[in-house]
């Protein structure tokens, strides 16, 4: 399998499942901060929005 089938594969998964895909960053996010005890919090909130949006565009194009 290429690169593209791996990456057209991806974008289908993404369009079919961003609500899963939205679960796994927060938990990520969550983790983090939790590792980080709280210190960047704001940070990590604001990368997984950034993170969500980007993988909501990744999976909406054709």
């Amino acid at each position: 399998m290429g690169f593209d089938e791996l990456k057209n594969k991806a974008k289908d998964l993404v369009g079919q499942h961003g609500d899963k895909v939205d679960q796994g960053v927060e938990r990520a996010g969550q983790m983090a901060d939790e590792k980080t005890g709280g210190k960047y919090g704001e940070h990590i909130d604001k990368g997984e929005d950034k993170l969500k949006e980007g993988l909501r565009k990744f999976g909406d194009q054709q």
